[in-house]
């Protein structure tokens, strides 16, 4: 029997629909009595401050954009909600801020523009003042914590630290208590953009490990060998491995060292304990700097950047760059790459190793989107076997830190392929082995397989094997350790309720408030005006991926509420009225609803803001 399959067999309770869970009756009601409950105390609690400046009439304001709501609420559509929103609008945060103040004005620099007269800017204080939008507030965060706003009169609290000739003010106690530390680590510098860009950064442990595999293929170029399947790869011999270093000291310019004739064994690699541990999983979109500092907070031991594409890594893309950032709060930290050639992983490898600091490196081989897949990335790695012990066995020459691998169970349903790889991952070298209870063909519409990820583990054994999937409460996760795991990986769990790290480490189901899901939130806008910033740009992005990030918060259901606990993370949340109001428009599924949260955290939304949600919730009605 898999893993789960008894809490499919326990009765319905209260006559309650299949795949929803069990909600007390008195707390029950239907979908059009919820949305006008919800509506009229919405209406109540603005009745005195209404917002200005919007034009919409009331009708308009509680519509969804018109692709969603069809796909919705059309009875006669049967086909599923899967995937992605793909033709969802993009808006860039920028769009919001029509006339934008010029950098050199807002840090107050002494020197004049660099780009004169042809700067696209505004460089008129005043004028720009005057058409700015309101502030959103009396208090700035940034300037209370950091004691000076780096973005001056720009900011959307600007009032709080200008004076009357809009000039920045500055709390010399807050400032000297900082002592000018850095909280973020691994941000690109523009020298390395630069020469990323010009393709003027050398990587020669690189090309040593590329050279060596090309004589062991048989003096085959480069081109050819990252395309083709003929023939796995091989460790270099000691000798190989002593005309490399040789070769490659001959080419040195400058004094000789040690790392330049000997290389790092593996015994001699930074050591990572990672037994008995909880993860935050690596997650698209939602898995942002601000989101980990949240589960940081909560008791989350491990947490790894978002999935990173080595190639735009390669280039000095800044998006890209973005995603390997590191709050000082983060104290075992790891990076994911996709990538599917052995000489664009190896090399990015390399220059991650050392440009950045992390803990640990993780080869996405589990994404299951077509774009990656169809490239021979994520998933497809799972099927290029050669290709895939030539990008570990590369990584794991060029780094000092462990290597680490994301898989699933497999690529088709109902064909497991994991327990299959997992001895010759052991071979390649990897440090630590991470698997997700589904296959690609899958997705999320079948329950995670720990039966299966029970065998692997010992298969890994000694390597540590962490489990993946359908942990949403303590329960689920002793059950999993149950099984010969050495630790637990926790993906959508954190996003419904990132809170799940404490109860899982203090055994308890926690009754939280909503108004402590709401200070949650406004923590997550704080932390997000740090990190993107606090004027209109910087608020509208930490709204979008607020946003995004309520779309899984409103599957939470209440401890107090459920007549069976815990809720299961495969079961559909009714239409239920929470103990107060707050509550009651957490647990909308109305993206219109979403947006009055984050107006209460984030001021009111711009004249042109428009969001549709990132993932279809196909569970939802």
């Amino acid at each position: 029997m898999v893993w789960g399959e008894l809490d499919q067999q326990v009765p319905e309770e209260n006559g309650a629909e299949k795949g929803a869970a069990a909600i007390k009756s008195q707390y029950l009601t239907s979908k059009e009595k919820f949305n006008e409950i919800v509506s009229s105390g919405w209406k109540e609690r603005n009745k005195e401050t209404e917002e200005e400046g919007r034009d919409a009439p009331e009708e308009e304001k509680s519509e969804e954009p018109a692709g969603k709501r069809i796909k919705l609420e059309d009875a006669s559509e049967k086909k599923k909600m899967r995937g992605q929103n793909k033709s969802r609008p993009h808006m860039k945060p920028h769009t919001y801020d029509g006339k934008r103040l010029c950098p050199s004005i807002i840090k107050e620099k002494q020197s004049k523009c660099f780009y004169g007269d042809k700067c696209k800017f505004f460089h008129n204080v005043a004028e720009y003042m005057a058409s700015k939008p309101p502030d959103l507030g009396d208090q700035c965060y940034l300037f209370d914590t950091l004691g000076k706003c780096p973005y001056g009169v720009s900011c959307r609290f600007a009032k709080a630290h200008t004076d009357a000739d809009f000039k920045n003010l500055v709390n010399e106690e807050v400032l000297r208590a900082n002592g000018g530390r850095t909280t973020v680590k691994n941000t690109l510098d523009k020298e390395l953009q630069w020469r990323l860009r010009k393709r003027q950064v050398p990587f020669k442990a690189s090309e040593a490990y590329l050279k060596s595999m090309e004589r062991e293929n048989g003096g085959e170029k480069r081109g050819k060998s990252t395309s083709t399947e003929d023939k796995p790869a091989e460790t270099p011999t000691e000798a190989q491995q002593t005309d490399l270093h040789v070769e490659a000291a001959v080419k040195t310019v400058g004094a000789l060292t040690d790392a330049d004739l000997v290389k790092l064994r593996p015994c001699e690699k930074k050591q990572v304990d990672f037994r008995d541990k909880l993860y935050l999983a690596p997650l698209t979109t939602c898995g942002n700097l601000p989101f980990r500092r949240i589960c940081k907070r909560f008791g989350a031991d491990i947490t790894c950047g978002e999935m990173a594409m080595c190639t735009n890594l390669l280039q000095g893309q800044a998006s890209e760059w973005a995603l390997l950032k590191r709050h000082e709060s983060e104290d075992l930290f790891g990076v994911q790459l996709e990538g599917c050639f052995p000489d664009t992983m190896t090399r990015c490898a390399e220059l991650l190793n050392d440009n950045i600091e992390v803990d640990f490196v993780d080869i996405n081989s589990g994404c299951p989107i077509d774009l990656v897949f169809k490239k021979g990335a994520g998933c497809g790695l799972m099927m290029r076997t050669n290709k895939f012990e030539k990008i570990v066995r590369g990584m794991n020459s060029v780094l000092d830190v462990p290597v680490t691998v994301k898989i699933r169970t497999g690529v088709q349903d109902k064909t497991n392929i994991a327990h299959k790889l997992i001895p010759e991952m052991k071979k390649w070298g990897v440090s630590l082995i991470t698997l997700h209870g589904r296959s690609r063909e899958q997705r999320y519409t079948k329950l995670a397989d720990w039966e299966y990820i029970d065998v692997c583990s010992k298969i890994a054994s000694p390597i540590p094997l962490f489990g993946n999937g359908d942990i949403l409460s303590w329960e689920d996760a002793m059950r999993a350790r149950e099984t010969g795991v050495s630790g637990l990986m926790v993906a959508r769990g954190a996003l419904i309720k990132p809170w799940i790290f404490t109860e899982i480490k203090e055994q308890r189901h926690w009754d939280i408030s909503s108004s402590e899901r709401l200070d949650i939130l406004r923590d997550f806008t704080h932390f997000g005006m740090e990190h993107w910033g606090s004027d209109t740009q910087g608020i509208e992005k930490t709204r979008t991926f607020l946003l995004e990030w309520l779309s899984f918060t409103c599957r939470y259901i209440p401890v107090g509420l459920l007549e069976r606990v815990p809720q299961k993370i495969n079961e559909r949340p009714p239409f239920y009225m929470g103990r107060d109001h707050m509550e009651s428009l957490m647990a909308s599924q109305h993206v219109d609803d979403w947006v009055k949260i984050s107006e209460m955290l984030l001021g009111p939304v711009p004249k042109n803001f428009s969001f549709l949600p990132k993932h279809k919730a196909n569970a939802y009605k």
